[in-house]
Order: C-alpha cells, then structure tokens, then sequence
C-alpha cells in the first residue's frame, strides 16, 4: 500500500503542501487559513487514513508519545499482566509502550535504559534491578520522567508506586498462625531488595509476636539460580527440617518452585502443609488443592504510575515525587 504524503493530501484538497503542512501541524489559524480550508483539509487527511511520520513528529515537537516499560521478566505472569494494563492505560492517552525486560541483571538493565533514551522515549517505568540506582539517579539528572513499580530504593528521590509489602506479609502470616500452624517456614531470594526485605519483616514481626519465630525456618534461594536449582535446595531445606507446618513463599516463581519440590517428596497440601504465595498465578488456580495467595494490586499499580508519569511529562518542573502504597489482597484458596 502506497504511503499518504502531505502532498496526496494538497493534491486532493487542491491547496498548497504548505496549506497541508501548516493545517496538520495545528498552526492553521496562526498562519491566517481560512476555518473552511483548514476543515477540508482535516477531512481529506482523515479520508486518506494520513498518519504522520513518527520521526518528523519528533524532530518537531521533541515528543515521541511511547513509553518504556522495563520489568524483570515479561514472561512472568504478575509483570505481563501490569504490561497489559499499562500498555491499556497508555494507549488511552494515545502513548505507545516500548517493552523490556531485565532478567534481573543489572548490566542488562543499563544498556536497555541506554538504548531508550536513544530512542528518546518520553518516559520510564521500571522494575529496577538490585545495583540500577545510579543508573537511574542519572534519568533523573537528565530530567527524564520516570517511574518505578514493585520495588525502589529506599531514600532515592523518585516517585514510586508498589504493594505494601510488609502489611500483606503480616497478614498472611497471621492468617495462618489463625489456622492453628506454628512451624511457618518462609522462602525468599538473596536479592536484598526492598520489596523482599519488607516481605520477610511482616513474616517474622508476625511470628515474634506470638513468641514462636524461629530463624531456621528460614530459607534464601540464590537470586540467580535457575528453577531446577530451586526445586532442589527447597526440597533439600524441608527434608533437613521436619516438622514444618506452614509456608509462605515470597514470589510466585518460588510457589512454583515449591509445589515441584512437594510433589517429589509427596508432601500433601494441606494435610502435611499449608501454603501461601505471593502474587496470583494460573497455575495457582489450576492446582489440586488451589493455592492460597497475596494478589498484588494490579490494575491499582498500572493505572497510578501512568498518572504519575503523565504528571512529570506534563510539567516536569512542577511535579512533586509521590510515593505510593497499594493494599494486596489474600486471596483464601484450599492450601490452608
């Protein structure tokens, strides 16, 4: 199909390409033309289907209308989901969504970062890996809008928008103590990052508060190692300790992990052991017994850090960072 140029539009609105140039680049009135002439103008653009280059758009108005969306795995189902309700968002506005994701490496991450800002995307919203926050302070000196979901840097100047995570934890937690359980192990990676540490801190203020936290019962995955790895150092950590009762696994990835393990040890769920996990999964929903979990806001998080983007990209002098905490939701299945 052959390209609509300004000029098939001048041609067919028999008027000058500067007349055509002039009308779609909304300087029309400025340029003294005629309301009638700049209407048939718009109708005959509109009937051609004329959509201008990207590039010109650009190069004129500094603007790209995309955005880029960096996350740490796009084949994970919590960050799928929050890309398909950003991209929704964002195409509302008329925005596009460049995607990417990290794996969680850190060089990764940077060169992705370095290669959007070639593309001269208007904004970032970023999953941030462990060792990104210089990386992210210079976005910030280059006054580029930006902002991170899931996860941040605790004292960094940026705007934000996550899960409480330590509340969620805390409530699972003592949901299960509630069902009678006392041995709860916990699962959570080496990461360090903030989202994981909160988590743990709602496990153990939880337990301490009953008097019944034990550190044993609590098990670091390497945050690097692939899912085999997973399986065997969980399935290794519940033969060394028996007893256990209950468990909440701090990312779904872990659950996933976790029910693999229980099924070679034939560990029944729930009449041997409870389980939560972290963020909902189908596979969840799919297994026998359902599995318990923390529902991460999704659509709240999505649609918040739009805002808060649009907010910087709209006047960057004036906005003001903002620090969101959205309420996860325990979804009771038969896991416990």
């Amino acid at each position: 199909m052959k390209k609509i140029t300004i000029k098939d539009i001048a041609t067919q609105a028999q008027v000058s390409i500067s007349t055509v140039s002039f009308v779609i680049n909304d300087k029309g009135e400025k340029m003294g033309i005629s309301p009638a002439v700049i209407k048939k103008v718009q109708e005959v653009a509109e009937k051609l289907n004329y959509r201008p280059s990207m590039i010109a758009t650009s190069l004129r108005t500094g603007k790209t209308r995309s955005i880029g969306l960096i996350v740490e795995d796009i084949s994970n189902q919590f960050f799928a989901d929050l890309a398909r309700v950003i991209e929704d968002e964002a195409k509302s506005i008329d925005y596009r969504v460049f995607y990417c994701s990290t794996g969680g490496d850190n060089e990764r991450s940077e060169e992705l970062i370095n290669s959007l800002l070639q593309a001269n995307v208007d904004g970032f919203i970023i999953t941030p890996t462990p060792n990104l926050e210089e990386k992210i302070d210079l976005l910030l000196k280059l006054k580029k809008p930006v902002v991170l979901v899931d996860r941040y840097f605790p004292g960094q100047r940026v705007s934000h928008v996550v899960m409480d995570n330590y509340e969620a934890s805390n409530t699972a937690t003592k949901f299960l103590i509630n069902k009678g359980c006392k041995k709860i192990a916990v699962v959570n990676n080496t990461s360090e990052m903030v989202q994981m540490k909160l988590r743990e801190d709602g496990y153990r203020d939880a337990l301490k508060e009953e008097g019944i936290y034990d550190e044993s019962l609590v098990l670091h995955l390497d945050y690097g190692s692939n899912e085999e790895s997973k399986i065997a150092n969980i399935l290794s950590f519940f033969e060394k300790n028996k007893g256990i009762d209950a468990v909440l696994f701090l990312t779904n990835y872990m659950g996933l992990a976790g029910l693999q393990a229980f099924r070679k040890m034939k560990i029944r769920i729930p009449e041997d052991i409870s389980v939560i996990s972290f963020d909902d999964h189908d596979s969840f929903k799919l297994h026998t017994p359902t599995i318990t979990v923390i529902a991460q806001p999704i659509e709240d998080i999505a649609v918040k850090s739009i805002q808060l983007l649009m907010s910087q990209m709209t006047d960057m002098e004036k906005f003001e960072v903002e620090k969101s905490l959205k309420k996860g939701r325990l979804i009771i299945r038969e896991s416990v």
